[in-house]
């Protein structure tokens, strides 16, 4: 897993670009942003997100580079929120327990009331 944080803390992109994606990580939701990001019906599990979510950065990134009409300033902000959101949960240790929905651990401590 540091292989993947390491590429995440790799990537060079314009320094407005990754302070919006530090403000908006803090809103993230996999289980809602992941399958719109990635068009499946499930999120899956954080090391194979961030896979292709890397591929689909790389791509966005080649698209902004080159000018191309089809380039997303909001796609591309949603994917490196979702990048770093997915390494916040990496770094954290995600160990989803076996028969639950995939969620960041931070949701899993949450005091019962």
């Amino acid at each position: 897993m540091l292989d993947l944080l390491s590429m995440i803390s790799a990537l060079k992109r314009p320094g407005l670009l990754i302070r919006a994606a530090r403000l908006g990580v803090e809103d993230y939701d996999r289980a809602r942003h992941l399958p719109r990001l990635l068009r499946v019906a499930d999120a899956p599990r954080p090391g194979t997100a961030v896979m292709r979510l890397l591929e689909i950065e790389a791509e966005i990134d080649r698209s902004r580079k080159q000018k191309a009409a089809e380039y997303s300033v909001s796609r591309h902000l949603d994917v490196l929120i979702a990048l770093l959101g997915e390494a916040r949960i990496i770094r954290a240790g995600y160990q989803p327990r076996s028969g639950d929905a995939p969620t960041p651990p931070a949701e899993q401590t949450r005091p019962q009331p």
